[in-house]
């Protein structure tokens, strides 16, 4: 297995970001076999969606209305609504797996890796990135 941690800003704000670029730096050349993306945050998850014609503004607006930014959750600290942060990795995952078929992503067409992040709280997230062959 050949595994790696990256960093990522989110900055202060609810965040859709794109990370299938790093995906596929990831498996550049490594033959078949699965990647494996998981977020180590319990207020942090990874989708698979489209970007970039609204989807993930979509996504954001969909998890707001979800899990509303107000003062109804018992979990408290940290900003407005924090609570339901906590309740996100249950709707968005903190993982996805994506096939690699000859060193490349078997994503369809319109299909990015997105890690989702509606924390105010905390502007990094690590990544981890494991390849399995």
């Amino acid at each position: 297995m050949a595994s790696q941690t990256r960093t990522y800003r989110t900055g202060g704000a609810e965040a859709v970001l794109d990370l299938t670029r790093d995906c596929e730096e990831m498996v550049r050349g490594r033959g078949d076999g699965l990647l494996n993306v998981f977020v180590p945050h319990a207020t942090a998850g990874l989708a698979i969606i489209e970007t970039g014609a609204g989807s993930d503004d979509d996504l954001l607006a969909a998890l707001g209305d979800l899990l509303p930014a107000d003062d109804r959750w018992r979990h408290r600290h940290g900003s407005p609504g924090h609570g339901r942060s906590h309740v996100m990795p249950a709707i968005v995952p903190p993982t996805v797996t994506v096939p690699v078929i000859g060193g490349r992503l078997a994503l369809g067409t319109w299909q990015s890796v997105c890690l989702v992040d509606l924390n105010l709280d905390n502007p990094e997230r690590e990544v981890r990135f494991s390849f399995v062959e």
